[in-house]
């Protein structure tokens, strides 16, 4: 018994379904992560400035996690609505970025001592839907203790990894 060539049009099909597979889940795997260049010191010496990272958007982050969170314009407010979910790269683009590190998150307790401009807020917990944010270095961060508390839907995602300045990826 010999075998014969396997029949082309069945191979040229499974490549081809496994090529729309591979780049679905490219496409899919894109819309959740964003790169962010790291703009200043307010996060050093962990990143600095000219520092990548990738980000994941979607599940809330926990405390301790470093997150980029929109900045807000003058008065704390912001000129365009938060980024939608699905967003890609062209929906982040065009916005003034922030990275910084969640100290408080909704239902935990205001980190007063921390937190100077929540040194008088009149709750005890973090409200619903907001968010503290603190930079690493606290001298030179524009962060809660400047503006109070972070809508969490500014907050883009978490930061999953950083490609170093200078370096080749």
């Amino acid at each position: 018994m010999t075998a014969g060539p396997a029949p082309r049009p069945r191979l040229r099909r499974a490549a081809a379904v496994a090529a729309g597979l591979a780049l679905g889940a490219a496409v899919s795997l894109t819309r959740g992560l964003v790169v962010v260049t790291v703009r200043g010191t307010s996060m050093a010496p962990a990143f600095r400035d000219g520092d990548r990272v990738l980000v994941r958007r979607g599940p809330r982050p926990a405390v301790g996690q470093v997150v980029v969170a929109e900045r807000p314009a003058g008065g704390g407010t912001w000129p365009a609505p938060p980024v939608r979910a699905g967003a890609g790269t062209a929906g982040v683009r065009g916005r003034d970025w922030l990275i910084k590190r969640v100290a408080a998150l909704p239902g935990d307790p205001v980190p007063r001592d921390r937190v100077r401009s929540l040194a008088a807020a009149p709750e005890r917990r973090v409200p619903p839907g907001k968010v503290v944010l603190l930079g690493d270095n606290g001298r030179v961060s524009f962060d809660s203790r400047d503006v109070g508390y972070f809508p969490l839907d500014r907050v883009l995602g978490t930061v999953v990894t950083r490609s170093p300045r200078g370096s080749s990826s």
